[in-house]
C-alpha cells in the first residue's frame, strides 16, 4: 500500500481511474460488515462489565422479552459506531445478517421498540445511568499511568440542539430565534469523555443548573483519586455565588468573564508594563508549499473598505473582586462547544438518547484508554503517540478512520472472527486497540 501511494513510483499512466467491467454477485456463505473495527468496541464493553452496570443502574422493564435494558442501550450506541446517524437507521442493521452476527445477536430492536424504551426514563432513571456510566468510566482511569491524576479539567458548556418538529414537548426558543433544546454538557476535557449530559428548554440559560453537575464531576474526580481539580467555562459559567466555595475546595477554576464598563476601566489603567504580547501556540508544522493569495483581502483593497489587519494581541492579569465573592479572582477566558441530537418527541426521551448515544463515544475513549504502551525506545514511543493521537481524534474521524473497514465475520469454535479484507494506515490504530483490548482488567 505504501508503495502504491508514494509519488516516487508512479507508473506513468493517466488516467488513472480506469475500471473493468464490473459484476455483482451475492456471496454464498460468506457474510461481511463496513464496520469491521466494531468488534473492538464490543470487546471493549465485555471487558469492562459494561452490561451488568447498565442492568445495576436502571430497571425500566418488568420482563426481559427478549430484550433487556442492557441490550436496548448498547443497541443505539452501536448504532452510532456502526455508521448510524438516527434511530432509523436501526432497521438497516437489524435485517443485516453479518452485522447480527458480529455482535453474537440473533436479533436487536427495532426503531419503534428502542423509541419507546427511551420515553419510558424518568429523570431519575437518566441520572441512575450517567452513574452507571461514571461507575465503568472509574475502572478504566484505575489503569492508568500515576501522572494521568495530576489534573482533572471539568469543562462545561450548553449548545443548542436545533429542530423543526412542531409536537416536540419541552422545545422552546433561544434569544436567536431558533426552536430546539439547550443542552448542558459536563466532561472530562484529560479524555474528552462526558461526564454528564442535561437536556433542557431551549429558552434556558446555558448556566442552568451548571454549578450542580460542577459538583457532582468534582466529587467523582477526587473519589477516583485525581489530586487537582480545574473547572474551565465561558463567560456563562462564571457563577460567582460558588467561587468562594470552590477555593475553599481546593478546587481551581479558570472561567470567561464579560467585559462590564468596569472591568473596561480597570484594564484600561494599566500601565504599559502590565501587558504582554500574547503568542498563540501553533498546533500545525509549516508548510513547505507557498502561501496562496488572501483572496478576501484583496476584494476589500479593491472596493475600498477599511482594511483591518491583526497586528499583534497583548494579555494582563489583573485582581477583581465579583460582589457576590469575598475575594479576588485574576481575569481570562475559555470557550468549547459540542454537539448533540434530539429524534424523540419530548424532553426526558431525548433527554434518554442523548446519555444513551454520547456511550458510542465513551466506548471510543475507553477503547483507547485500554492501550498499555509497551516494548522500548521507539516502540512504546510511537504506541503513545498513537494512544495520545486517538484520544485527540472527533467522533467521526474515529469511525470514519478506525471502525469503518470491511470485515468477514466468521463464526463458530466458540468465537467470532473478523477478518479484515483490506489495508489502510489508519488501520494500525485498530490492531494496536485489539491488542490491548482482550487483557483482563486490573481493578
Amino acid at each position: 500500500m505504501q508503495r502504491r501511494i508514494d509519488p516516487q513510483n508512479g507508473s506513468g499512466q493517466s488516467p488513472m481511474i480506469v475500471p473493468e467491467k464490473i459484476v455483482y454477485e451475492l456471496a454464498d456463505r460468506q457474510q461481511a460488515i463496513a464496520a469491521g473495527g466494531l468488534g473492538a468496541l464490543v470487546q471493549t464493553a465485555r471487558r469492562l462489565d459494561l452490561r451488568q452496570a447498565i442492568n445495576d443502574s436502571i430497571t425500566l422493564l418488568k420482563l426481559h422479552r427478549p430484550y433487556d435494558e442492557a441490550d436496548h442501550v448498547l443497541n443505539i450506541a452501536l448504532n452510532l459506531l456502526a455508521g448510524g446517524g438516527c434511530l432509523e437507521h436501526l432497521e438497516d442493521r437489524r435485517c443485516d445478517e453479518a452485522y447480527l452476527n458480529a455482535l453474537g445477536a440473533e436479533r436487536i430492536p427495532d426503531p419503534t421498540t428502542a423509541g419507546d424504551f427511551c420515553r419510558r426514563f424518568q429523570e431519575m432513571d437518566i441520572l441512575r445511568l450517567m452513574n452507571g456510566f461514571n461507575q465503568v468510566r472509574e475502572r478504566v482511569w484505575k489503569e492508568q499511568p500515576d501522572a494521568f491524576f495530576d489534573c482533572a479539567i471539568i469543562e462545561a458548556d450548553g449548545t443548542q440542539v436545533q429542530t423543526s418538529a412542531e409536537k416536540k414537548q419541552g422545545i422552546g426558543i433561544n434569544y436567536k430565534g431558533e426552536w430546539g433544546y439547550h443542552p448542558l454538557v459536563v466532561t472530562l476535557a484529560n479524555t474528552r469523555e462526558p461526564l454528564f449530559i442535561v437536556n433542557r428548554s431551549g429558552n434556558r440559560p446555558s448556566h442552568e443548573n451548571a454549578a450542580f453537575f460542577f459538583d457532582l464531576a468534582v466529587e467523582r474526580c477526587r473519589k477516583a483519586g485525581f489530586r487537582k481539580v480545574v473547572l474551565r467555562g465561558d463567560t456563562d459559567f462564571a457563577l460567582t455565588e460558588n467561587f468562594d466555595r470552590w477555593s475553599e475546595q481546593n478546587v481551581e477554576f479558570v472561567f470567561g468573564i464579560d467585559a462590564m464598563p468596569k472591568l473596561v476601566g480597570i484594564a484600561k489603567t494599566l500601565a504599559e508594563t502590565e501587558w504582554k504580547t500574547l503568542h498563540r501556540r501553533k498546533h500545525k508544522p509549516p508548510s513547505r508549499r507557498a502561501k496562496r493569495p488572501r483572496c478576501k483581502e484583496q476584494i476589500v483593497e479593491q472596493n475600498g473598505y477599511l482594511n483591518k489587519q491583526l497586528v499583534s494581541e497583548q494579555i494582563a492579569e489583573f485582581d477583581y473582586q465579583p460582589g457576590k465573592c469575598g475575594r479576588s479572582y485574576r481575569i481570562i477566558a475559555q470557550l468549547k462547544q459540542c454537539a448533540l441530537s434530539a429524534p424523540l418527541d419530548n424532553l426526558l426521551s431525548n433527554w434518554a438518547y442523548m446519555v444513551i448515544a454520547s456511550l458510542a463515544w465513551s466506548l471510543k475513549a475507553w477503547a483507547t484508554l485500554s492501550i498499555q504502551p509497551a516494548g522500548n525506545g521507539d516502540s512504546r514511543a510511537e504506541q503513545t503517540r498513537q494512544k495520545a493521537a486517538l484520544l485527540a481524534m472527533d467522533f467521526t474521524t474515529f469511525r470514519d478512520r478506525v471502525l469503518m473497514v470491511p470485515a468477514q465475520i466468521i463464526r463458530g469454535g466458540r468465537q467470532i472472527v473478523y477478518r479484515l479484507l483490506s489495508y489502510r494506515p489508519t488501520l494500525d490504530y485498530l490492531l494496536l486497540i485489539v491488542q490491548n483490548v482482550h487483557r483482563p482488567l486490573r481493578c
